[in-house]
């Protein structure tokens, strides 16, 4: 059996550094900035954290709403806001020298969320 995404990205302390990094730039980006304006950004941190784990085939500790629940209320949360967080989460992944193939992977999870992110 292979490796998980997890695993080969780097786990836990990859992860972390990647949320960290994510986080800096969405929250840096006007287009995306005001859906965090009432966040506990500190909270949002460690559930994305669990998140990010467990869709990368990590250890399972995420006990936080499921991503069609999570993203219910953001009001005019579009095509463009989803593009906008994925490409924040691919750059931060190339930043951190994830190879190709991984952030390729990656990249395809989180697309797998557009439809309940959007609420489609």
């Amino acid at each position: 059996m292979s490796a998980s995404l997890f695993d080969r990205i780097g786990g836990n302390a990859a992860v972390d550094a990647a949320v960290d990094i994510f986080y800096k730039k969405v929250l840096s980006d006007d287009s995306i900035s005001r859906f965090f304006e009432t966040t506990d950004m500190d909270a949002q941190r460690e559930k994305q954290k669990k998140f990010l784990t467990v869709a990368f085939g990590g250890p399972n500790d995420y006990s936080g709403k499921d991503m069609r629940a999570a993203h219910a209320g953001l009001e005019g949360l579009n095509e463009a806001h989803f593009g906008a967080v994925a490409g924040h989460l691919q750059a931060t992944l190339e930043e951190l020298g994830v190879p190709a193939a991984e952030v390729g992977e990656a990249m395809a999870i989180a697309a797998s969320t557009h439809d309940d992110v959007l609420g489609l």
